[in-house]
């Protein structure tokens, strides 16, 4: 069975759109992180609308004000009730890892940090998100972010989890993501824009910031 692994939508409607129209795997997970962002609403209806495994990240857990404005109440105890991890196909999916929707896993993260971080899971593969950007440890597979990645480049990354994990890349229409994002309430809409569509963070960039701040 191949589950294309869906994480990070953060309300970018256009980039879930063109993702959904290229997948060919047998099932879907989404893997948190799906509203908050400059359109929430369009995006969860793109969710609720597929046939899917939905699992909860931590904006989902924890909206802003911004967000819970946007939101019935309705949306928001479905957001709320999502499960924390799932289990397809002896895969085990999380928002970040196991133990944590907030957990930091980089390409610098030590070994036997990680094997804590995983500690108590027997899966043939960990599949998470939450930083942004695609890569694998051993057993631990990051799917990437639809919506919001760390890669350097301006496209939608997920990933199709099978007998391998296989990383996708699939570009959407940026011009038009441009300028409904700053056509967009969201207060941070601007500063999405130009950071994310315009000129978007590298994955040194982001393994920089992550790195644990000195004491």
């Amino acid at each position: 069975m191949r589950i294309a692994a869906l994480y990070d939508i953060h309300g970018m409607p256009w980039a879930l759109e063109a993702v959904l129209a290229e997948n060919d795997a047998d099932a879907v997970v989404f893997g948190g992180d799906l509203a908050w962002g400059p359109y929430p609403r369009e995006t969860l209806r793109l969710i609720r609308e597929t046939d899917a495994h939905v699992i909860r990240g931590n904006t989902d857990r924890d909206p802003d004000e911004w967000l819970q404005e946007q939101l019935t109440p309705e949306e928001q105890q479905w957001l709320a009730e999502l499960p924390e991890t799932d289990i397809v196909d002896g895969v085990f999916y999380c928002h970040a890892t196991p133990r944590s929707d907030e957990e930091i896993v980089t390409p610098e993260t030590p070994d036997l940090l990680l094997e804590e971080m995983l500690a108590g899971t027997d899966e043939r593969y960990i599949v998470g998100g939450h930083t942004h950007m695609q890569h694998q440890r051993g057993r631990y597979v990051n799917a990437g972010s639809v919506g919001m990645p760390y890669e350097g480049d301006i496209a939608a990354f997920w990933a199709v989890i099978g007998d391998a994990p296989e990383f996708r890349r699939t570009p959407f229409d940026v011009e038009r993501a441009i300028a409904e994002v700053r056509r967009s309430t969201w207060p941070l809409a601007q500063a999405f824009a130009e950071r994310n569509l315009v000129s978007p963070p590298t994955r040194d960039d982001a393994t920089f910031q992550f790195r644990p701040r000195e004491p």
